[in-house]
């Protein structure tokens, strides 16, 4: 149950404390593969309305799903530093008026979708929308230690989102991006679940530190990080990209092993620097297909394996 606090909307909430429910530095990150997702697909000029509206509408159904998290886990906030401060954890916006922010951008984003758009990016931004916002936030992240692993797939389909929007087709390009996020968010939600671990454990989320311990996770860090390293070149082999993109992809991996290594011998500091360094890592990736399609034309996919 909710404590008091959380009850009635609080005379302070201000605008800032919406934006924040919407976690707009991960919808950020998201429309960033969204864009990368259409510029891949080679549109022309003639698809800028549906790229603008695009991205408009999956940053809604992106903030709303994001506003339905902070409203599921206000109980499991106040427990925790890091989160103790989120507008519906300290009553600053009451449960009604989180649920009616989140109902209202979520059934915008997918009107902007599905009138403005197509329909298929639409319904594939709605399924997006379940599976993080409902199935992973009230069910798999209370459930199992693998909760970021399987619920990472719902947070690894702006890539394909973006080339939807664009072409209204799904390609093997966009869906390779999207095993690229998938592999790449555990370890970027495990090594802060490490420097976090205690607070986890405190709420009661069964974060693998917290049911196998820090030993088990900087391993599996590691294990996913290599095996990333390995996928992020899949573009360049199966001729989607260039080599500007497969010299900055290795350099870009070998750095996450990196830091993946630093966690495993237990080095101070590693798990946020190497939580930080994950970040970094995707938006440089992303960047550098954008700028591979650029730099290599002859690798488009739409000049030759579209």
């Amino acid at each position: 149950m909710p404590s008091a606090r959380m009850s009635d909307l609080s005379a302070s909430a201000t605008w800032r404390d919406f934006l924040e429910m919407t976690k707009p530095r991960v919808v950020a990150l998201m429309l960033l593969c969204a864009v990368v997702g259409m510029a891949l697909a080679g549109p022309g000029a003639e698809a800028l309305p549906a790229m603008v509206y695009g991205l408009a509408g999956i940053a809604l159904v992106a903030g709303s799903a994001a506003a339905v998290n902070h409203i599921a886990d206000a109980e499991l906030d106040e427990r925790m530093a890091r989160t103790r401060h989120r507008p519906v954890a300290t009553g600053r916006v009451s449960f009604a008026a989180g649920a009616t922010f989140a109902g209202v951008l979520g059934i915008t984003g997918f009107m902007v979708l599905y009138v403005l758009v197509n329909p298929l990016t639409a319904w594939l931004n709605l399924a997006s929308w379940v599976g993080y916002g409902l199935i992973y936030t009230l069910y798999l992240k209370r459930a199992t230690p693998q909760n970021i692993v399987i619920g990472g797939l719902f947070g690894a389909a702006p890539p394909l989102f973006g080339w939807t929007a664009v072409t209204g087709e799904i390609h093997i390009f966009p869906l390779l991006l999207v095993l690229i996020i998938f592999v790449w968010t555990p370890p970027h939600f495990w090594a802060l679940a490490l420097e976090r671990k205690d607070e986890y454990a405190t709420a009661g989320v069964p974060m693998l530190p917290v049911t196998h311990g820090p030993a088990h996770t900087r391993r599996q860090i590691l294990y996913y990080t290599i095996a990333l390293a390995a996928l992020s070149l899949t573009p360049f082999m199966l001729g989607l990209s260039g080599v500007p993109y497969v010299v900055g992809a290795a350099l870009l991996g070998g750095r996450f092993i990196y830091w993946a290594a630093a966690l495993l011998k237990e080095r101070p500091g590693a798990p946020m620097a190497t939580f930080r360094y994950s970040i970094v890592y995707l938006m440089a990736l992303f960047a550098l297909l954008l700028v591979d399609f650029h730099l290599a034309p002859a690798m488009r996919l739409a000049g030759g394996a579209a």
